[in-house]
Parts: structure tokens; C-alpha cells; sequence
């Protein structure tokens, strides 16, 4: 079984989440690719955060377009904050051993994975997936890898293909970049502006009708 995450604080989630998830998910050949709203964000503490029950339910709407797509609340069963360490290894229970989980993320993100929760051990559980963000298009995988100080080494002439010492690769995917960002979405509905074509249109009434983020 090959199955992706892609985790996030989804407030709100919004099509270039959604088509950086389809994408991986056609690219590597994955079952499924798994949304996971961060029920309580580690690295967001000083800054407000829509309740979790809104954004799983505008998750689970965008979810529904692709069947590639699944949304899952497994990080708003657990106390405290939400660390991806802990949402891993249940998914190693959940699918067993023999898995492949292959943990979605920006190259933004990726180059603070210093200051996550374990994240030495983050790689004995899952292969790696940077995706490029805009703004962050020229940073080489080599240069990130080689500033973790982590042992992952590059095996083969790809160069964007690296091998942790667990075993596990960290790859970079090339998907299609698109300049959208849930700050400024939220800032536009302040401002009564349309998020047509931003978001699903699902969501976008959903957050008409709950009020989200006036």
C-alpha cells in the first residue's frame, strides 16, 4: 500500500493545496493521498486559529472533488498540540509495517524541519515529498538536505533524489505553482472581496454561511 499525507492548519484549505495533493498523488502512483487539518498548530501558538471543527468540515468538502483525496481527523482526537511525529506513527498502526507513507510537504516547511518534534526520527517513518513553493523555486533539495545535517545523502544521478539513513527518500516533485495563500484569502473575505477560483465553491459558501473569517 502506498499512501500520502499532506497535513496543514487549512484555514481554509485552498486549490493549491488541492492540486499539489492530486498531482503527488498521480506522479508516485499513491492510493490516496490524506488531508489532515493540525488540530492545534505548534508553530501558530501566538496567532489565532479557526476552530478545528470548521476547517475539518471545509477540508472534507474540498476532499470530496478528487478520489484521489480523503480528509481525516485523527489529529483532533489527540490532546495538545499536534505534532507530526505522533500522526506518523499512528499511521503506522492504522496501515501496518508494510506501508509506504510518503509525507507531503512545502519546501518552505521543509527547511524548518529543525525545530519540529523529533525530527530526527520523522524520516524512520516515511519517505519525504518537497513540493516547491512560490518563492522558494531557486533552493536546491541538495542545499536543504545538506543544511539538516542528518546523514541524508544523495545514492543515484537524479538530483533530486536523496537517501536518509533509515532507508526512506526524500524527494522533490515539481507541481504546478500556484500563488495562493489562506492569509490572504482570509484577509479578502475581511475585506469583501471574492475568493472565487481560490477555493472550492463548496467551501467558499461554507464560509459565507458560518461567517468565517469576518
Amino acid at each position: 500500500m502506498r499512501i500520502g499525507i499532506l497535513g496543514g492548519t487549512f484555514d481554509p484549505i485552498h486549490l493549491g493545496h488541492l492540486r499539489s495533493a492530486e498531482e503527488v498523488c498521480q506522479e508516485l502512483d499513491l492510493e490516496k493521498v490524506y488531508l489532515i487539518p493540525s488540530a492545534s498548530p505548534p508553530h501558530k501558538t501566538s496567532e489565532a486559529v479557526t476552530p478545528f471543527s470548521h476547517r475539518l468540515a471545509m477540508t472534507r468538502l474540498a476532499a470530496n472533488i478528487s478520489p484521489c483525496l480523503e480528509a481525516v481527523d485523527l489529529e483532533g482526537r489527540r490532546p495538545g498540540h499536534s505534532y507530526s511525529i505522533e500522526t506518523l506513527r499512528e499511521f503506522h498502526v492504522i496501515f501496518g509495517p508494510d506501508a509506504e507513507i510518503f509525507f507531503v510537504l512545502g519546501m518552505d516547511a521543509f527547511l524548518e524541519i529543525r525545530t519540529w518534534k523529533e525530527c530526527e526520527h520523522l524520516f524512520d517513518y516515511a519517505h519525504f515529498i518537497i513540493i516547491s513553493r512560490p518563492g522558494f523555486e531557486r533552493v536546491s533539495l541538495r542545499e536543504a538536505v545538506s543544511d539538516l545535517g542528518m546523514g541524508i545523502e544523495r545514492e543515484t544521478a537524479d538530483p533530486d533524489l536523496f537517501t536518509a539513513p533509515s532507508g526512506k527518500t526524500v524527494r522533490l516533485v515539481n507541481t504546478t505553482l500556484m500563488d495562493i495563500s489562506s492569509t490572504r484569502i482570509r484577509g479578502m473575505v475581511r475585506n469583501n472581496r471574492s475568493i472565487r477560483f481560490l477555493v472550492p465553491e463548496d467551501v467558499a459558501i461554507y464560509i459565507a454561511k458560518n461567517g468565517l473569517y469576518r
